[in-house]
């Protein structure tokens, strides 16, 4: 029915290697995006910024070599860029960052995808070569990741579930990058990690960011 490859399972359709790209996004509400970024830019500008951002997630994600799944943090709108027959749109669920992370990686194996990788939307020095390094570093071990320079990580994949990766941590601190890759190391997991992102977050990030108008 889907063609040779597809098979379809909870509304996803594996193919591409049986590749998941999984995007988390806020939903873009002036106020409550890039709050540390406002306190410094406004809440408009703050917000102008977020939804570049967000465009350029998608259009990076757009040429990978895989199937892409969007899940937003509040609620689906009934229109934003990501709804198109390019994304599948889905809700975070969760207590913590953590928990929306596990559930919606969880559901990507469930649903019969061997390679998930999951990445934000506050990256602009992200690329569709990143992405795709990612990928095939799933092809050789089990896990990859992405460090950020705040110490968190802009992107992690996955070839099977870990809770421990997830549950019960304390996340939006300088030290879960470094944390994540003591719990790989104890699992015995065998991962890549890939070159180091900026995220923009605050006034700081954006300045040193191609984003930031007055560049010397």
């Amino acid at each position: 029915m889907y063609g040779r490859g597809w098979v379809k399972l909870s509304g996803l359709s594996v193919v591409n290697n049986n590749r998941l790209l999984i995007i988390f996004t806020k939903n873009p509400v002036k106020g409550e995006v890039k709050t540390r970024l406002a306190r410094s830019i406004g809440g408009e500008r703050a917000l102008e910024v977020y939804e570049t951002l967000r465009e350029h997630t998608a259009k990076v994600a757009e040429g990978v070599d895989a199937e892409r799944m969007v899940y937003y943090s509040r609620f689906i709108p009934s229109s934003d860029l990501f709804l198109s027959q390019k994304f599948l749109a889905k809700l975070q669920k969760g207590d913590d960052l953590g928990e929306r992370m596990f559930h919606a990686i969880e559901t990507g194996f469930e649903s019969g995808f061997r390679h998930i990788v999951l990445i934000g939307t506050d990256c602009h020095e992200l690329s569709g070569e990143i992405l795709n390094e990612a990928f095939s570093a799933l092809e050789q071990c089990d896990a990859v990741i992405g460090p950020a320079t705040d110490g968190g990580f802009y992107l992690i994949g996955l070839n099977r579930v870990f809770p421990e990766l997830f549950l019960d941590r304390q996340w939006s601190t300088p030290d879960v990058f470094s944390q994540t890759t003591t719990i790989l190391q104890r699992l015995r997991i065998e991962y890549e990690r890939l070159a180091e992102l900026s995220d923009i977050d605050t006034f700081d990030d954006l300045k040193r960011s191609k984003l930031w108008p007055y560049q010397q």
